[in-house]
């Protein structure tokens, strides 16, 4: 037979797109549109319903960046359509068939009720089926002029990123607005050609089955009347019928398909366009449902739902009722899809309490898997936290997107820092906005790494990113695919329902120890600080808030501890630790109204924090100590005065002299303590750090070196830092003045200031205290730089194979060496509070206060010795999607602590990002909570989120080791018990002598709910 395959092929392309296509509309009348502009941002239906609207006509630009225009559209179904499929089609002038990041509407009837969005590739809306024609159609359409910031595929810096900047131009032209009447025979035809021809183009030219399919097409070609499409659909399709009805081969693929619509709760919109895009994809799913009865639609993020409540109550009534069908699937148990890195431990338990309590209340469904398609990496403390909160699975899709290495499995069970192990899938169509297109399905078989072990995968269907959801194209696809030679077979059904299938057929998956790092997007650690830097305090605020407000409760008569105001601002930083916001790679407009969202949280915090002390007695100075451990240092009085103190951990003492064990001395620019020796040099850095205990220096070069590195990365500027960053540097050692700025006996620091770049400065304050062997770097920067990274190093004199660094309840060990391409690929890492390197015998930790990004490496030296050097990423500069990302003013502080063992380095941590408060207070007798024993860590203190005025308490083993102890409480113990996450009974706790026995495996996480007498 000769080959014709290129004729048939193009002749099936030519007839599908200029015959078929154009006719799934038999016939077509116009709306007559009115518009109104809204002024400034968006108002209520109600208000935009009373406004005065003028005639708007077809091809007119309309829509300023960050508008909203709404449209009043009225018509008349002619009467000869009675018995037709009628539908609206509204083209509000799409670019491009992306519906995230562009125009959107959402349709209203009359009475305010959302019917359904419209977007590029769902511009329809049903009508009726009329009985007898005639129907009067009013509507009004809210549409958002949102710009197209991908326009450049994030190639060129643009303003439009935030309305400040943007400009008043209108974006679009609005193409049409009509009633029309659907062919459903040629709508099916289109859909059965494109089935057949994307399944045929990725069969191998061997397969028969490829030319099978090519030769029904011909035929099909054939039936097909170029002069009446309509007509002769029905005989095209009976063609193509035989080849459709054909069944997979036995052991196909078996794809479990369930609709998706990722919505980034902030990304290239800022929040408030977040909510109504829920409202416009869910009013489109529930409208799905009502079509499909063989739909499902799983949905994360509570925040979403709560939008969707507070804002649009008919959208919410139709997704309780699509739940309680079967047809709507509450996932993942998280108040957003957060970050997986970036969040502190306490904050990713509370995402999970609060996401999973918010489902359990409102539609009576405990999720049971954490769904985090998107983010950049995730820490390996989340299979415990993610147990405990009561999951089984967890499901992800961004580590396909490794830049160096491919990652070996798609179902596997993840082990975490404790030994907890989840069963974990990564979906081998690699997207999570699946179409079932022929090119996905064909990859998905392709890239599936268990073939023998399993035979099935998820494809969260559905477009997303900026919301969109599944289309009924989407579902006609998966209709045909369900057992169809050749190809996968699809079944939609529930996410649970496959990870129980997956589970059941590959007991044995394999097993990965250890974080899921993503070898890209390792900028995202260090872009906008200022939002990290609030993330971080926030949380610890809310520990301090949670802590005091507990002891007042306990000791203060009439004091009432604050549930809703925590709840409430527990949600806002819950809510900025989503994957776009916290790692910094938002829009200018999300970053800006992120900074002024954390000053508020700090505001109402700091104020929740003064009236709990306040409440415990006034009449004498007492300095409160948030830590978990016991705290001898140098505080700041109110006067501003440095006084040595001895506070408990989680307590409090009074203002009361003690005294180091020795004064610091300040010679010149040299500061010592008794502990340690500080040189520093004519040019700002640390010339020597000699450590006065173990007598050893501690430097092997130049210590708090800052290196100024250009910075650009091949593609996403705010995302990535790609390993070439490291060949081009300035290191900045000529200061502008080095001073010594205090000779106090109980504190000394010299003070260096640098000018450098397009007008930038940076100006540190070296502290060293008495009794403390710490060295504070204060650091305050003016920064004006653009494509840069400014890095600070510590090259220390230690042998280290491996660095630690702390992570959510723990730490991760990371080999120093580079001897693989996966540890080669870990040149930018995350850490939180500190990082460790050492040798046995000897370790040095850098500790900070708000940033997460840094790098280790070693070389040894000429005289055989190695240095270890471990490096802070402090702050960058890329220009997209934010032109003026983290330009402007930065405070922080970094630490170097010589001779610091792990449980050293976990104390001062959590000391330096918790500093000491200092009130007129009288103080509780005893701390709430204390431990006796050394690795039992307390985390948080508060009372029960039921309001019994039971006290909750969540420890971890914090050093990597077994620990055992006796947890001591401030007030008369009634009874303890072990809980979840979500403070639910799962056992009794002993009661020995009035304290609870606590034994800890490493990392362990135990929550502890006491109950008082």
């Amino acid at each position: 037979m000769h080959d014709e395959s290129r004729r048939i092929e193009e002749r099936v392309q030519r007839a599908h797109d200029q015959r078929i296509k154009p006719a799934i509309y038999a016939a077509t009348v116009p709306f007559e549109v009115e518009a109104w502009q809204a002024p400034g941002e968006p108002v209520s239906f109600e208000e935009a319903a009373a406004a005065r609207y003028t005639p708007f006509a077809m091809d007119t630009p309309w829509g300023p960046p960050w508008g909203t225009t709404w449209f009043r559209m009225r018509g008349q179904v002619p009467a000869e359509w009675a018995g037709k499929r009628v539908e609206a089609v509204i083209d509000l002038g799409f670019v491009g068939d992306w519906p995230g990041n562009q125009a959107e509407a959402l349709v209203h009837l009359a009475d305010g009720r959302p019917l359904k969005a419209v977007n590029p590739l769902n511009q329809y809306v049903p009508v009726a089926n009329p009985a007898d024609g005639g129907e009067e159609i009013d509507y009004l359409v809210e549409a958002a002029s949102n710009p197209d910031i991908l326009k450049d595929n994030f190639s060129k810096v643009t303003p439009m990123g935030d309305k400040l900047t943007a400009g008043s131009a209108p974006l679009y032209t609005f193409q049409r607005a009509d009633l029309a009447v659907l062919d459903e025979e040629v709508f099916h035809l289109d859909l059965d050609l494109q089935v057949l021809r994307e399944l045929m183009v990725h069969l191998p030219e061997h397969e028969p089955r490829r030319h099978e399919i090519l030769h029904a097409l011909d035929r099909a070609m054939d039936a097909l009347d170029l002069d009446d499409v309509s007509g002769s659909a029905a005989a095209v399709r009976e063609v193509l019928a035989p080849v459709l009805a054909k069944p997979a081969n036995a052991s196909a693929h078996t794809i479990s398909g369930v609709g998706h619509a990722h919505i980034d709760s902030a990304w290239l919109w800022p929040i408030r366009e977040t909510k109504r895009k829920t409202s416009r994809t869910f009013s489109n799913v529930t409208a799905l449902a009502d079509e499909y009865d063989d739909f499902i639609f799983a949905c994360s993020q509570a925040q979403q739902y709560e939008w969707v409540r507070d804002n649009y109550p008919h959208v919410w009534a139709r997704i309780q009722e699509s739940v309680k069908k079967g047809q709507w699937a509450p996932v993942g148990g998280m108040w957003v899809e957060a970050d997986g890195n970036l969040p502190g431990g306490e904050a990713i338990a509370r995402q999970l309490i609060h996401g999973k309590r918010f489902f359990i209340e409102h539609f009576g469904v405990e999720t049971k898997g954490v769904w985090l398609p998107d983010s950049f990496g995730y820490t390996a403390a989340y299979p415990q936290l993610a147990k405990l909160a009561g999951n089984d699975w967890f499901l992800t899709q961004k580590i396909s997107w490794n830049q160096t290495n491919k990652f070996p499995h798609h179902t596997f069970w993840w082990e975490g820092i404790d030994g907890t192990r989840i069963f974990t899938h990564f979906p081998p169509v690699d997207t999570y906005n699946a179409r079932f297109s022929g090119e996905e399905m064909d990859r998905a078989v392709r890239n599936y790494s268990e073939k023998g072990g399993g035979q099935r995968s998820l494809a969260p269907f559905g477009w997303g990113d900026g919301g969109g959801g599944p289309t009924r194209e989407i579902m006609e696809r998966a209709r045909r695919l369900a057992n169809l030679e050749g190809s996968p077979k699809v079944v939609i059904e529930h996410p649970d329902d496959f990870f129980a299938q997956a589970r059941a057929e590959y007991p044995d998956a394999p097993v990965w120890v250890g974080e899921l790092y993503l070898e890209l997007h390792r900028a995202t650690y260090t872009s906008q600080a200022r939002t990290k830097q609030g993330n971080r305090r926030s949380e610890h605020r809310l520990r301090e808030a949670e802590l005091w407000a507990t002891t007042a409760a306990l000791h203060a008569p009439g004091y009432a501890y604050p549930y809703e105001k925590l709840d409430r601002l527990w949600k806002t930083v819950l809510l900025h630790q989503f994957h776009d916001i916290l790692p910094g790679s938002s829009i200018a407009w999300v970053h800006r109204e992120a900074e002024a969202e954390y000053a508020r949280v700090a505001e109402e915090l700091e104020a929740l924090t003064a009236e709990a002390v306040a409440a415990l007695g006034a009449g004498a100075t007492r300095v409160f100590n948030t830590s978990p451990f016991d705290r001898a240092e140098v505080v700041r009085t109110s006067e501003g005065a440095p006084a040595y103190v001895e506070v408990p951990a989680n307590g409090s003492a009074p203002l009361a002299d003690a005294h180091p064990a020795q004064f610091v001395r300040t010679e010149g620019r040299v500061l010592d303590n008794g502990l340690v020796r500080v040189e520093v040099a004519e040019d700002g850095t640390l010339s020597s750090v000699y450590d006065l205990r173990a007598r050893r220096e501690v430097l092997g070069d130049k210590g708090n070196l800052l290196r100024l590195h250009t910075d650009l990365p091949n593609y996403w500027d705010a995302w990535d830092i790609d390993k070439h960053y490291n060949n081009r540097y300035t290191d900045l050692l000529e200061p502008t003045s080095v001073e010594v700025v205090s000779e106090d006996p109980l504190l000394g620091a010299v003070r260096v200031t640098r000018s450098f770049g397009k007008g930038s400065t940076i100006t540190q304050t070296i502290t060293l205290r008495a009794g403390s062997p710490r060295i504070d770097f204060e650091t305050d920067i003016d920064w004006h730089e653009a494509e840069k990274i400014l890095k600070a190093a510590f090259p220390v004199d230690v042998r280290a194979a491996h660095s630690s660094a702390e992570i959510q309840f723990g730490h991760v060990q990371r080999p120093t060496h580079t001897n693989t391409s996966w540890e080669a690929a870990r040149f930018e890492v995350s850490g939180h509070r500190w990082v460790h390197v050492g040798e046995p015998g000897y370790g040095v930790a850098v500790i900070n206060d708000s940033t997460y990004g840094h790098d280790v490496s070693r070389t040894v030296r000429e005289d055989g010795g190695t240095t270890t050097t471990v490096r802070l990423s402090l702050v960058r500069a890329p220009r997209i999607p934010d032109p003026e990302a983290d330009q402007g003013r930065h405070r922080f502080t970094y630490s170097l602590l010589p001779g610091a063992s792990i449980q050293d380095t976990v104390a001062e941590g959590y000391s330096l990002n918790l500093p000491l408060r200092v009130a007129d207070a009288s103080g509780a007798s005893e701390p709430v909570v204390s431990v006796d024993g050394d690795g039992v860590t307390v985390e948080a203190v508060k009372l029960a989120d039921d309001g019994s005025g039971d006290v909750v308490v969540r420890l971890y083993e914090s050093g990597g080791g077994r620990a055992q102890g006796v947890l001591r409480t401030g007030f008369p113990l009634a009874g303890a018990q072990v809980t979840d996450l979500l403070e639910r009974p799962l056992e009794d706790a002993a009661v020995e002598e009035g304290g609870v026995p606590v034994s800890l495996r490493p990392f362990q996480v135990l929550t502890l709910r006491l109950r008082r007498s």
